[in-house]
C-alpha cells in the first residue's frame, strides 16, 4: 500500500430515513431497520408505487435562518446540513484552516424538481413574469455544492457532479484525485438528492422499475431476492470529510478508515439497461482495486449497488463473479433498508462501507427470503455478521452505463493470508 495514494476519512454527515447522524444510521443498518413507508411528501393515491424512503425527521431550521433557508432547495439544505455535520464529526476547526485549501465536491443527479414543477404550474396559470426569481439558482444541480461552500465559507476546489446513480461515488472518487494532486488539504465529498414529487414518481413508475409492495412497504426493497419487483425511491444526503494523511496527522485526527482507490468505466450500451454481461462494471471493480495498490484477494466485503430490480441485481452478480471469480465474498445492499437515494446513494453507501471496515461488522441485506439462482451471492441475509476485514469496495452503477467503485480499508498495512 502506497501511503501517497490513500486519504483519511475523518468525518461523516448523513441524513437518511433510518438515521440523521452516523451513529443512528450505523445502528439502524446493523439491526436491519427499514425506513421505507407510504410517501408523506404528497398524496400518492393513484400511483402504481406509493412508497418511498423519506428523511422525515430533518428540520432545516436547525441549521439555517428563515431567509437563508428560503434561498435553498431541499436538496441543497440536505447537502449543506450534511457538510456541517461532517465537519463537526471530524472535529475540523475551519477557523484554523486555510479556506482555499478546503474543497467541496458534492453531486446531485437531478437538482430540485419540486420547485421546478411548482413554478411550471404557476407559469401555466399566470403567464410570463410570474416565475419566482430564485427558480434558476434553486433548481440547477450544482447548487447543493455551492450552497455548502457558502454556508461553511470555504474557497478551495468546488465541483458539482451529476452522474445519475453513480453521482455520490464519482464525487468521492474525484475528490480523491484532487487530494492526490495537491489541489487541497481537505475535501468535503458526497451526494444529495430530494426528488420525491408526483412527476418523478410517475416517470420512474412508467419505466416499470419501481416496487409496488404498497401494502407492506417495509419489505418492498429486497435486493437479490427471487421475488424482488423493483426499487423504492428515496431521498437523503451524505458528505465525507477526506483529508491527506499528512494533514490528518498534523491536526491529530483519527481516521475512521482510509480511501485508497477509485475506478470508473462506461458500459456505452444503453440509456437505462446495464450492459448484460457486466463486463464494464467488473472492469471498474478491478481498476479500483488496482488503483488502491491492492490485490483482489485483499477485498473482504462488497457494498453492492443492489437496487432490487430484476436486471440490475442479476447483472451486478455477473459483474462480481467476473471481477473476483467465484470466491464466496460477502455482499450486501443498504438499499434494502433505505431504498434508492439516486444521486446520494453512492455517498451514503461509501459511508456505510467506511463504518463496516471501522467496526468490523457487515450490515445485512434485509427482506431476503428466497434465493434467486441468477444471484448466487453470499448476501448476508437479514442478520449482520461480525467479521473484521482489511479492505472493502463500494459499487455504484448509473443510467447511461456510468460505473464507479471505491476502495476503503482499515490501515495502510493489509494483512494478506
Amino acid at each position: 500500500m502506497d501511503k501517497n495514494r490513500a486519504v483519511a476519512v475523518t468525518g461523516i454527515g448523513v441524513f437518511t430515513s433510518i438515521g440523521c447522524n452516523r451513529i443512528d444510521f450505523w445502528n439502524s443498518l446493523i439491526t436491519g431497520k427499514s425506513g421505507i413507508r407510504r410517501i408523506q411528501a404528497f398524496d400518492p393515491h393513484g400511483h402504481k408505487s406509493q412508497i418511498g424512503s423519506e428523511v422525515i425527521s430533518y428540520k432545516p431550521e436547525d441549521y439555517f435562518d428563515r431567509k437563508e433557508s428560503r434561498k435553498m432547495a431541499r436538496v441543497s439544505q440536505l447537502a449543506s446540513s450534511a457538510a456541517i455535520e461532517a465537519v463537526k464529526d471530524a472535529r475540523l476547526d475551519l477557523n484554523n484552516e486555510d479556506s482555499d485549501r478546503i474543497g467541496c465536491v458534492i453531486g446531485s443527479a437531478a437538482g430540485d424538481y419540486t420547485h421546478l414543477e411548482d413554478q411550471h404550474i404557476r407559469f401555466l396559470k399566470m403567464g410570463p413574469g410570474s416565475v419566482n426569481p430564485l427558480t434558476v439558482p434553486r433548481v440547477i444541480p450544482n447548487m447543493p455544492v455551492c450552497n455548502a461552500a457558502m454556508v461553511l465559507g470555504i474557497h478551495g476546489p468546488n465541483l458539482g457532479i451529476s452522474a445519475a446513480c453513480t453521482t455520490g461515488t464519482h464525487s468521492i472518487g474525484i475528490a480523491l484525485g484532487l487530494l492526490r494532486g495537491n489541489m487541497a488539504d481537505v475535501i468535503l465529498a458526497g451526494g444529495a438528492e430530494s426528488t420525491m414529487t408526483p412527476l418523478v414518481l410517475d416517470a420512474y413508475s412508467s419505466m416499470g422499475v419501481l416496487s409496488t409492495f404498497n401494502e407492506k412497504p417495509e419489505i418492498a426493497s429486497r435486493p437479490f431476492d427471487l421475488n424482488r419487483d423493483g426499487f423504492v425511491m428515496g431521498e437523503g444526503a451524505c458528505v465525507l470529510v477526506l483529508e491527506t494523511l499528512e494533514h490528518a496527522d498534523k491536526r491529530g485526527a483519527k481516521p475512521l478508515a482510509l480511501l485508497s482507490g477509485f475506478g470508473m468505466t462506461s458500459d456505452a450500451y444503453g440509456i437505462a439497461a446495464p450492459e448484460p454481461d457486466g463486463t464494464w462494471a467488473a472492469r471498474a471493480m478491478q481498476l479500483a482495486v488496482k488503483d488502491a495498490g491492492l490485490d483482489l484477494e485483499d477485498i473482504g466485503y462488497i457494498n453492492a449497488h443492489g437496487t432490487s430490480t430484476r436486471v440490475n441485481d442479476k447483472t451486478e452478480t455477473l459483474a462480481i463473479h467476473k471481477a473476483f471469480g467465484y470466491r464466496d465474498i460477502p455482499v450486501s445492499s443498504n438499499k434494502s433498508m433505505i431504498g434508492h437515494t439516486l444521486g446520494a446513494a453512492g455517498a451514503i453507501e461509501a459511508a456505510a462501507t467506511v463504518l463496516t471496515v471501522h467496526y468490523g461488522i457487515l450490515p445485512p441485506t434485509i427482506n431476503f427470503e428466497l434465493k434467486d439462482p441468477e444471484c448466487d451471492l453470499d448476501v448476508i441475509p437479514n442478520q449482520a455478521r461480525a467479521v473484521k476485514i482489511g479492505a472493502a469496495i463500494s459499487n455504484s452503477f448509473g443510467f447511461g452505463g456510468q460505473n464507479g467503485v471505491l476502495v476503503i480499508h482499515r490501515s495502510l498495512k493489509i494483512n494478506r493470508k
